[in-house]
């Protein structure tokens, strides 16, 4: 984790983003390291269905590393004893639900019993690193999004696993994640 940033200060959201973060879990497997992903209740308003990481909006008066604690035990029972903060990753702003993401890395020496929130969560999976960074399993293309204040292009990039797929912010964080992991850009990327 020596390219992951220390928790230090952060950029500023825009005014109009609500300020959330996520736990970026891994733990040992065998095969390597794994990381934790949910999916999300069908009858959530905001990216209902979609494959993501336990966190959440951070509440007034907590830290960033506080809220994805706190949301990770409410959505999948982890008790934040056991888990070891090692640093963040890029925040990053979401389109459709206005968020400010600091997705936080941590560990857990071993994979704790799931209990999920029901109304939250609809699946848990620890997936292997190894299958992320194979070559049919990343790829990208361009998206253009247009809001009232602000218009762009940028890749959006798909993790295709067995019987899910990971896409928007949560394949952008993994990807940076596994960047960092590996010390070198290990998946195809678009011409900045």
């Amino acid at each position: 984790m020596d390219r992951a940033e220390p928790l230090g200060a952060i950029s500023s959201p825009r005014p109009d983003e609500r300020i959330s973060s996520v736990l970026a879990l891994l733990t040992p497997g065998p095969n390597g390291a794994e990381v934790l992903l949910t999916r999300r209740s069908s009858s959530l308003n905001n990216h209902s269905g979609e494959m993501s990481f336990p966190g959440g909006r951070v509440e007034e008066g907590e830290s960033i590393i506080e809220a994805a604690l706190r949301e990770t035990h409410e959505e999948v029972g982890i008790d934040s004893s056991l888990i070891t903060v090692h640093g963040r990753l890029s925040p990053l702003s979401t389109f459709v639900s206005r968020s400010y993401i600091v997705p936080i890395v941590a560990s857990v020496e071993y994979k704790a019993e799931l209990t999920l929130c029901d109304s939250e969560v609809e699946r848990a999976v620890w997936v292997p690193l190894a299958e992320l960074v194979r070559s049919d399993t990343f790829s990208w293309e361009w998206w253009s999004f247009s809001t009232a204040d602000l218009s762009s292009k940028r890749p959006m990039f798909f993790f295709h696993l067995d019987d899910e797929t990971v896409w928007g912010a949560t394949a952008r964080i993994l990807h940076e994640l596994l960047c960092v992991l590996h010390r070198v850009e290990v998946l195809e990327l678009p011409n900045w």
